[in-house]
């Protein structure tokens, strides 16, 4: 069976030590803030960045272009292994098209090795939950043909739940409607958001105050993860650690999971979020 590595781009969110103890590589988005660049995951500590975005500074990002995509997938097919790709997702950003021409230009050179992307369909910890089931079935011996089916018929059960304090940085992005985000300045009004088939990211309701956003985005996991068997479940925040911590709580009472995985939003899904965004990710029955 033919050794492969398996890449992720820096959306997927999770702390950098978990990634580099899993030998896993990273392809990076970028953003701008305050005129200066910089690569996801290595540029701005998280506070410091959301910092900015409550003073009232905006962050622009860049997808990856095929040539950084070729950068992050040649060096395994050097190395004579094949590549599978899991790709954030094509409704919030042109990356994994870039990674799927890279890919079909490095076919040509390396015809004795496979590179599979994938359009994960996913964003942030939902692509993290995804890698963590990927290297799960890598480490029991399966192939990457296998993996890549599983991670086909299994996406679209990669549930995202979010709640967010407004919807202004993501209409700015043009990640929600205009008529979306005014409905989301309303007085106490806190927007519940989910990432649909189209790997898009929808409001679907509203509730008054953010404790009962939380308790709305954790009650939807509850009945979306039954008959699931939820190894684990990973919560996201935009330097909003307490109310995270809260949601685990939530989690563990109302699920019963245990191993919960927490972690920052990274720079470039937080530029279109903003700060006080929350998020829950595991699998279930449907989005």
């Amino acid at each position: 069976m033919g050794d492969y590595a398996v890449t992720v781009n820096s959306t997927v969110d999770l702390p950098k030590k978990w990634l580099k103890e899993r030998g896993i590589s990273v392809i990076a988005l970028k953003y701008t803030i305050d005129g200066e660049t910089y690569e996801d995951m290595s540029g701005l500590p998280s506070r410091e960045f959301f910092q900015k975005l409550r003073e009232g500074k905006q962050a622009v990002t860049t997808q990856v272009n095929p040539e950084e995509a070729r950068k992050g997938l040649e060096p395994f097919l050097k190395e004579g292994k094949d590549v599978l790709h899991l790709g954030f997702s094509s409704g919030l950003s042109g990356t994994y098209n870039s990674m799927r021409i890279a890919a079909e230009e490095l076919r040509e050179e390396y015809p004795d090795r496979k590179i599979i992307v994938i359009d994960s369909l996913c964003a942030c910890l939902g692509e993290g939950v995804l890698l963590y089931y990927v290297l799960k079935l890598k480490n029991e011996g399966k192939s990457i043909d296998e993996v890549a089916q599983w991670v086909e018929e299994n996406k679209l059960h990669i549930c995202h739940n979010i709640t967010v304090d407004d919807l202004n940085h993501l209409q700015r992005g043009g990640r929600v409607s205009k008529t979306a985000a005014v409905l989301g300045t309303m007085v106490q009004i806190k927007p519940i958001i989910h990432m649909d088939d189209n790997g898009k990211l929808q409001v679907i309701g509203k509730e008054r105050g953010r404790k009962k956003s939380i308790h709305k985005i954790i009650d939807m996991a509850v009945e979306q993860s039954k008959g699931w068997d939820n190894d684990i479940v990973m919560i996201t925040h935009g330097d909003c650690l307490d109310e995270a911590e809260y949601l685990a709580q939530l989690t563990r009472e109302k699920m019963g999971v245990e191993n919960i995985l927490i972690n920052n939003i990274g720079t470039v899904i937080g530029s279109h979020t903003g700060p006080g965004v929350l998020a829950i990710f595991f699998m279930g029955g449907k989005r």
